[in-house]
């Protein structure tokens, strides 16, 4: 069933297809070691539209599981599943079968999953126990806009490694939260943040936020006081701080002429697939038809939501310097803003790094290895608060 265990990860950030976001995921799959290098080449080779990519990474899912290679079958359902329409027919069976493929590829590696009641529903939640016994406390993880928490693995791995025992959780609005449960997304993040403590009846934790996640992850620290470290990959502070400051007023007042966006944002969704694709799973996760949302949905990510006065946690910021989609402009606004955090600590990763792109796909091993060193320096303590259940209710 294939090797469940530390593998190590690539480093160098691929340029596997002309089209930037289509090359982006398939350097996702490969820096956390779901798909090998030479493969994604040759698949990306009959990939010529983003159409394409759902048929070639079945194909190629297929072909590496009849081979027993279920990590890297894994990967490759993921790109399919991913390229999917949200509210395809297809969605739902691909994303089964993409966590059946997980399941099989890492049978051995101790994962006991959970289903944290939420909203009369359930938030999809796996834990994996620290390598060191006793622990050096408990670590939450979870990701941003489009990720499934499975494809983060790895970096649990590396973080359990280190010492800590990890809960890797999904959101509302995220992965199997909306796809199987319904859930829509909610910025307003402490809310699954306090139902998974409950869940695990943690009265201690740090949190860690990959991607988008990282504006959630310190919303979620500003209001709950059983995060006492919170970690931003990368933080977005506020998405008006991508653009210049005399166009953000303009920008609002725009914004709040729906009919204007709705047409707007539907005529540009029809020429750049890329834009197509953002709008389709930002209204998935909204469960609505209406484009004017979408603009809304990332406007309601701004610096008076999240107030970040209220964060009180050591933090530690993490960001690429030419990061596409949550630039350093985005970080140092989201430092400055920290006034009355324990402590800041901001990490730039560099091209000389081979970690300046987004999360740092292209050297995570170098980010685990900030990240967890930053866990163990900032003193996380022993969770002291009883056993975790070992299974859902």
């Amino acid at each position: 069933m294939g090797d469940p265990g530390l593998v190590a990860l690539p480093v160098g950030f691929e340029r596997f297809h002309r089209r930037d976001f289509i090359n982006y995921q398939l350097n996702r799959a490969h820096a956390l070691g779901f798909a090998d290098r030479r493969e994604l080449f040759d698949a990306a080779a009959q990939v010529r539209a983003m159409e394409d990519c759902v048929p070639v990474f079945k194909t190629w899912s297929s072909r590496a599981a009849a081979e027993g290679r279920f990590r890297q079958a894994t990967g490759h359902a993921r790109i399919a599943e991913f390229f999917t329409p949200p509210r395809s027919e297809q969605k739902t069976d691909r994303y089964r079968r993409y966590l059946q493929l997980f399941d099989t590829a890492f049978a051995g590696a101790g994962i006991v999953r959970h289903e944290v009641p939420y909203a009369g529903a359930a938030l999809p939640a796996y834990a994996l126990p620290a390598a060191g016994s006793p622990p050096g406390g408990t670590v939450l993880l979870h990701g941003g806009f489009d990720s499934v928490i499975e494809e983060f693995f790895p970096v649990c791995q590396r973080v359990a490694a280190a010492g800590f025992d990890v809960v890797a959780f999904e959101g509302p609005g995220q992965g199997g939260a909306r796809t199987l449960h319904g859930l829509t997304s909610d910025h307003d993040w402490e809310k699954p943040v306090a139902a998974v403590l409950d869940h695990f009846e943690l009265d201690r934790a740090a949190l860690v936020g990959i991607s988008m996640g990282g504006y959630w992850a310190l919303r979620a620290a500003g209001r709950e006081p059983r995060l006492h470290r919170v970690v931003a990959w990368p933080p977005v502070y506020d998405w008006l701080h991508r653009v210049p400051p005399v166009l953000r007023a303009p920008v609002r007042t725009m914004a709040r002429h729906r009919g204007f966006m709705s047409r707007s944002v539907r005529t540009r969704a029809r020429v750049s697939p890329t834009l197509r694709a953002v709008v389709e799973q930002v209204l998935y996760i909204l469960d609505s038809d209406d484009p004017a949302d979408v603009p809304e949905w990332f406007l309601g990510m701004n610096a008076g939501h999240l107030d970040s006065g209220r964060v009180r946690q050591d933090v530690l910021l993490m960001c690429g310097e030419h990061d596409a989609f949550q630039p350093p402009a985005l970080a140092r606004a989201q430092a400055r803003a920290l006034t009355g955090a324990r402590s800041v600590t901001t990490r730039m990763f560099t091209r000389a790094e081979q970690a300046d792109q987004h999360c740092q796909m292209g050297n995570l091993e170098l980010a685990c290895q900030v990240l967890t060193t930053w866990l163990s320096s900032a003193g996380v303590s022993v969770d002291d608060s009883g056993p975790w259940p070992t299974a859902s209710p």
